[in-house]
């Protein structure tokens, strides 16, 4: 483990709503919120462009300054929880976590200053 996060929340917030867009797919968008329940966390949700509607909400833990965690904790249709292991979800599943990791090396700046 190497050192602790020590950036307020808020600010990450807002750091990750400016960066994040840049790095998904044209006509996909993006919301991300503070975790309630964890100071180390964020929420990313992800609407994927196309007409299937498909919705994507991750939750993201810094383990450190350096590490990111991400779980999918939901894949939604047009607003109603799916089965998140079909092979089209999938590729986007695992599209989507590439993106999030490319986004979180990009704002290390901000996490890991030093």
């Amino acid at each position: 483990m190497d050192k602790p996060l020590h950036l307020d929340q808020q600010s990450l917030v807002q750091a990750w709503q400016q960066q994040l867009p840049e790095m998904i797919g044209p006509g996909d968008s993006t919301m991300v919120q503070a975790d309630n329940a964890n100071p180390q966390a964020i929420n990313v949700h992800i609407n994927a462009a196309g007409h299937q509607k498909y919705g994507f909400d991750f939750r993201c833990t810094y383990k450190d300054t350096r590490e990111l965690d991400v779980a999918l904790v939901d894949v939604d249709m047009a607003g109603r929880s799916i089965d998140e292991h079909s092979a089209t979800v999938q590729e986007l599943v695992d599209d989507y976590m590439r993106h999030i990791h490319e986004c979180a090396q990009v704002l290390h700046h901000i996490t890991d200053p030093s």
